[in-house]
Protein backbone atom coordinates (compact mmCIF):
# COMPACT_ATOMS: atom_id res chain seq x y z
CA UNK A 1 0.00 0.00 0.00
CA UNK A 2 1.42 3.88 -0.90
CA UNK A 3 1.99 5.91 1.81
CA UNK A 4 -0.41 9.07 1.80
CA UNK A 5 1.72 12.32 1.93
CA UNK A 6 -0.28 15.96 1.41
CA UNK A 7 1.98 18.92 1.22
CA UNK A 8 0.08 21.95 2.60
CA UNK A 9 0.71 25.07 1.45
CA UNK A 10 0.43 26.77 4.87
CA UNK A 11 -0.49 30.30 4.05
CA UNK A 12 -2.75 29.95 1.14
CA UNK A 13 -4.62 27.66 3.48
CA UNK A 14 -4.75 30.15 6.16
CA UNK A 15 -5.67 33.17 3.82
CA UNK A 16 -8.51 30.82 2.35
CA UNK A 17 -10.32 28.84 5.07
CA UNK A 18 -13.20 31.00 6.54
CA UNK A 19 -11.87 30.33 10.08
CA UNK A 20 -8.79 31.44 9.83
CA UNK A 21 -9.19 34.49 6.98
CA UNK A 22 -9.89 37.07 9.55
CA UNK A 23 -6.68 36.06 11.69
CA UNK A 24 -4.61 36.13 8.66
CA UNK A 25 -6.28 39.87 7.46
CA UNK A 26 -5.44 41.04 11.22
CA UNK A 27 -1.92 39.57 11.23
CA UNK A 28 -2.71 37.29 13.56
CA UNK A 29 -0.52 34.55 12.37
CA UNK A 30 0.34 32.37 14.92
CA UNK A 31 -3.36 32.10 16.20
CA UNK A 32 -4.19 30.94 12.72
CA UNK A 33 -1.18 28.78 12.16
CA UNK A 34 -2.13 26.94 15.54
CA UNK A 35 -6.07 26.40 13.90
CA UNK A 36 -4.66 25.25 10.92
CA UNK A 37 -2.43 22.99 12.31
CA UNK A 38 -5.05 21.72 14.74
CA UNK A 39 -7.03 21.44 11.57
CA UNK A 40 -4.81 19.36 9.92
CA UNK A 41 -3.82 17.20 12.13
CA UNK A 42 -6.98 16.10 13.03
CA UNK A 43 -7.35 14.96 9.29
CA UNK A 44 -4.23 13.37 9.24
CA UNK A 45 -5.19 10.94 12.07
CA UNK A 46 -8.82 10.04 10.67
CA UNK A 47 -7.92 9.88 7.24
CA UNK A 48 -4.10 7.71 7.94
CA UNK A 49 -2.07 10.44 5.98
CA UNK A 50 1.26 12.16 6.77
CA UNK A 51 0.99 15.59 6.49
CA UNK A 52 3.73 18.44 5.61
CA UNK A 53 2.49 22.16 5.96
CA UNK A 54 5.05 24.52 4.49
CA UNK A 55 4.91 28.20 5.37
CA UNK A 56 7.22 31.30 4.10
CA UNK A 57 9.67 32.42 5.51
CA UNK A 58 8.41 35.74 4.21
CA UNK A 59 6.05 36.02 7.93
CA UNK A 60 8.96 34.31 9.01
CA UNK A 61 12.49 35.38 8.45
CA UNK A 62 15.27 33.41 9.61
CA UNK A 63 17.05 29.97 8.78
CA UNK A 64 14.35 27.00 7.38
CA UNK A 65 13.15 25.59 10.62
CA UNK A 66 11.05 22.06 10.84
CA UNK A 67 9.47 20.72 13.84
CA UNK A 68 6.49 18.18 14.44
CA UNK A 69 3.34 19.79 15.95
CA UNK A 70 -0.29 17.99 16.38
CA UNK A 71 1.10 15.22 14.45
CA UNK A 72 1.80 17.69 10.99
CA UNK A 73 5.17 18.29 10.16
CA UNK A 74 5.84 21.94 9.61
CA UNK A 75 8.57 23.74 7.90
CA UNK A 76 9.31 27.29 7.34
CA UNK A 77 11.33 27.75 4.37
CA UNK A 78 14.70 29.97 4.33
CA UNK A 79 14.23 33.67 4.14
CA UNK A 80 14.25 34.38 0.18
CA UNK A 81 12.39 30.87 -0.99
CA UNK A 82 8.86 30.46 -1.39
CA UNK A 83 6.35 28.09 0.21
CA UNK A 84 5.50 26.76 -3.63
CA UNK A 85 9.07 26.29 -5.01
CA UNK A 86 9.95 24.25 -1.35
CA UNK A 87 6.73 22.06 -1.84
CA UNK A 88 7.45 21.74 -5.71
CA UNK A 89 10.88 20.41 -5.12
CA UNK A 90 9.92 18.01 -2.31
CA UNK A 91 6.59 16.98 -4.68
CA UNK A 92 9.32 15.59 -7.11
CA UNK A 93 11.20 13.80 -4.62
CA UNK A 94 8.38 12.50 -2.51
CA UNK A 95 6.78 11.55 -5.82
CA UNK A 96 7.81 7.41 -6.55
CA UNK A 97 5.34 4.32 -6.53
CA UNK A 98 5.73 3.83 -3.02
CA UNK A 99 4.34 7.27 -2.54
CA UNK A 100 1.28 8.70 -3.34
CA UNK A 101 1.87 12.27 -2.95
CA UNK A 102 -0.94 15.17 -3.08
CA UNK A 103 -0.39 18.87 -2.96
CA UNK A 104 -3.06 21.32 -1.51
CA UNK A 105 -2.84 25.11 -2.86
CA UNK A 106 -5.32 27.03 -4.62
CA UNK A 107 -1.95 29.03 -6.39
CA UNK A 108 -3.28 27.46 -10.06
CA UNK A 109 0.66 27.56 -11.30
CA UNK A 110 2.04 25.75 -8.15
CA UNK A 111 -1.26 23.00 -8.76
CA UNK A 112 -0.25 22.89 -12.87
CA UNK A 113 3.54 22.15 -11.59
CA UNK A 114 2.97 19.22 -9.45
CA UNK A 115 0.48 18.05 -11.54
CA UNK A 116 2.77 17.60 -14.18
CA UNK A 117 5.48 15.86 -11.70
CA UNK A 118 2.17 13.73 -10.93
CA UNK A 119 1.24 14.79 -7.38
CA UNK A 120 -2.64 15.05 -7.00
CA UNK A 121 -3.70 18.47 -6.83
CA UNK A 122 -5.87 19.97 -3.78
CA UNK A 123 -7.77 23.35 -3.30
CA UNK A 124 -8.09 25.03 -0.42
CA UNK A 125 -11.74 24.83 -0.49
CA UNK A 126 -11.60 21.21 -1.14
CA UNK A 127 -9.22 20.65 1.72
CA UNK A 128 -11.08 22.64 4.36
CA UNK A 129 -14.33 20.76 3.49
CA UNK A 130 -12.27 17.80 4.18
CA UNK A 131 -11.18 18.80 6.88
CA UNK A 132 -14.61 20.21 8.28
CA UNK A 133 -16.37 16.79 7.71
CA UNK A 134 -13.64 15.16 9.74
CA UNK A 135 -13.82 17.26 12.89
CA UNK A 136 -17.69 16.81 12.33
CA UNK A 137 -17.49 12.98 12.34
CA UNK A 138 -14.47 13.49 15.64
CA UNK A 139 -17.33 15.60 17.25
CA UNK A 140 -20.30 12.91 16.70
CA UNK A 141 -18.02 10.17 17.95
CA UNK A 142 -17.29 12.21 21.16
CA UNK A 143 -20.40 12.86 22.00
CA UNK A 144 -21.34 9.41 21.81
CA UNK A 145 -19.16 8.47 24.37
CA UNK A 146 -19.87 8.13 27.99
CA UNK A 147 -17.88 9.93 29.91
CA UNK A 148 -19.47 9.57 33.13
CA UNK A 149 -17.88 7.91 36.09
CA UNK A 150 -18.97 4.47 36.33
CA UNK A 151 -21.02 3.04 39.15
CA UNK A 152 -19.30 1.19 42.28
CA UNK A 153 -21.11 -1.86 41.60
CA UNK A 154 -22.61 -3.63 38.62
CA UNK A 155 -26.36 -3.50 40.48
CA UNK A 156 -29.30 -0.87 40.61
CA UNK A 157 -31.13 0.18 43.32
CA UNK A 158 -33.69 -2.33 42.77
CA UNK A 159 -31.75 -5.33 41.57
CA UNK A 160 -30.04 -4.70 44.86
CA UNK A 161 -33.27 -4.83 47.04
CA UNK A 162 -34.12 -8.16 45.16
CA UNK A 163 -30.63 -9.49 45.92
CA UNK A 164 -31.09 -8.47 49.88
CA UNK A 165 -34.93 -10.03 49.55
CA UNK A 166 -33.94 -13.10 48.30
CA UNK A 167 -31.29 -13.32 51.32
CA UNK A 168 -33.68 -12.84 53.63
CA UNK A 169 -35.63 -15.78 52.35
CA UNK A 170 -32.44 -18.03 52.44
CA UNK A 171 -31.95 -17.15 56.10
CA UNK A 172 -35.42 -17.93 56.72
Amino acid sequence: MKRKILLVDGYNMIGSWRETRPLFKKSQLDAARTILLNRLSNYASFEGLEIICVFDAQYVPGLRQRYDEFNVTVIFTEEEETADSYIERLAAELNNPLNQVSVATSDLNEQWTVFAQGALRVSARELEKRACSVKADLDKLFDQIDLTTPPLRPWNEKQLEGLNKMLKELDD
